[in-house]
């Protein structure tokens, strides 16, 4: 019965990325949900290979009708800051709050250019989740690794093969992105924005700079800033203690 949070991960990441978020906020009495983005985890993958904003928008549209369109807090990391930035900016969802996690129009090339090599890597999987945990370890290396690999393997996929992939639609990463014309849409909805809203920022994010922060902070001038020193831009993962 407490207030509703809606938790949407970011590209490549799974409702998983949200545990211990998720029930820290049930421990405080709000009622939060995690769910698998489409072509992501257990959802199903895109038919026609479809998976731009506005769709993911018209899902989150979708999962707040199965909720009896209760006015949710939204809480969007990366991708999902997006989706949540973009529902609330123009008029899809009437939110309550909303807080974005390392994500803001302006982001930075270069770190959008690594993660990307990240997740193409390795297209037809892995060996071992030894191997998987090396990759994350060359692609973060600011993180401690896992003290137990079984958790890796709620975000990958075992292959007929005995290969371990992503658990995520290799379609997604085909998509075409205007990244300009995203950039644009993103500055009209932070514009638009009225109600209460946190951006989150990994201090040692290649995706979200200090001045991509700021720039949005002056866009929407009602938003609190909190900068987690040690994160990454998987926030949520890095520090979950401090987020």
């Amino acid at each position: 019965d407490g207030p509703l949070v809606l938790l949407q991960h970011g590209g490549g990441q799974t409702r998983h990325a949200w545990k211990k978020t998720g029930e820290a906020l049930g421990q405080a009495g709000y009622h939060a949900i995690a769910f698998d983005a489409r072509g992501h985890g257990d959802s199903d993958w895109s038919k026609d290979g479809n998976y731009g904003q506005d769709a993911m928008v018209r899902d989150l549209c979708h999962l707040l009708k199965q909720l009896g369109d209760r006015r949710p807090v939204l809480v969007g990391a990366s991708m999902g800051g997006g989706t949540s930035l973009v529902a609330i900016g123009e008029d899809h969802v009437d939110a309550t709050a909303l807080v974005m996690v390392d994500i803001a129009p302006k982001i930075e090339p270069a770190g959008v250019e690594n993660i990307g090599k990240f997740m193409r890597n390795k297209p037809d999987g892995y060996d071992s989740l030894e191997d998987v945990a090396e990759a994350i370890g060359n692609y973060q290396p600011h993180r401690k690794p896992p003290k137990d690999l079984k958790g890796l393997a709620k975000n990958l996929r075992l292959a007929d093969n005995g290969k371990y992939r992503w658990h995520w639609d290799p379609a997604f990463m085909l998509q075409s992105r205007d990244v300009q014309k995203r950039s644009n849409r993103l500055e009209a909805c932070a514009t638009a924005v009225k109600l209460p809203t946190q951006l989150v920022r990994g201090g040692l994010s290649d995706i979200l700079s200090e001045e991509g922060a700021q720039q949005f902070l002056l866009q929407c001038p009602q938003a609190e800033y909190v900068n987690i020193t040690g994160a990454g831009h998987m926030v949520a993962g890095d520090r979950n203690d401090v987020f």
